[in-house]
């Protein structure tokens, strides 16, 4: 299990998306790349991170690709996605071996922690009917990670979040994806 660095090559990820496509990271040459490793498909805080990204997916290059990575079966995924329009890939790691791969963490403290700082986030959640369908410690523990590549599919930045409730900015997203990230 080792963690993604800035400078190392974009991690080689195959998993199947939603969509029925199979997203290939090799691929990507010649793209941007976003890439989050989620939690579970229920997670009301991942639901509200893609809610917010949606919103704001207008603002983001037409040449980035973004590719959300959740830890569930590919047809639950797509159940729980289907209320989003998500205009772009989500895949699932029905094994958790990409998530093992490339250093997601857990911690049953940092959930907690999330939990705690994103109080008005969980009720948004929940009023949009986004509640966790799941009562495994383990997946309620997995802590979120952001990371850019840029076009020669090398990372330009990997966020390992603080916890639950930690992503790297919307804003610093959209930066990258236009090339004004400083």
């Amino acid at each position: 299990m080792s963690m993604i660095n800035t400078g190392d090559k974009a991690p080689p990820i195959v998993l199947p998306g939603i969509d029925g496509s199979t997203f290939d990271m090799a691929a990507m040459k010649g793209k941007k790349v976003i890439l989050t490793f989620f939690r579970f498909s229920s997670c009301p805080l991942c639901n509200m991170r893609i809610r917010r990204i949606v919103k704001r997916w207008g603002e983001f290059s037409k040449d980035t690709v973004m590719v959300g990575v959740f830890d569930a079966k590919v047809g639950e995924l797509k159940k729980r996605m289907k209320k989003h329009h998500v205009p772009f890939a989500i895949v699932a790691d029905e094994t958790y071996e990409q998530f093992e791969k490339n250093g997601v963490k857990k911690s049953f403290f940092k959930f907690m922690l999330g939990a705690l700082k994103s109080p008005i986030t969980l009720l948004q959640a929940t009023l949009r009917g986004y509640v966790p369908l799941t009562l495994s410690l383990s997946k309620f523990s997995t802590i979120p990670v952001d990371v850019l590549i840029d076009e020669t599919g090398t990372v330009v930045e990997a966020h390992y979040c603080k916890d639950t409730a930690d992503h790297m900015s919307i804003d610093k997203m959209i930066a990258f994806s236009n090339g004004t990230l400083v």
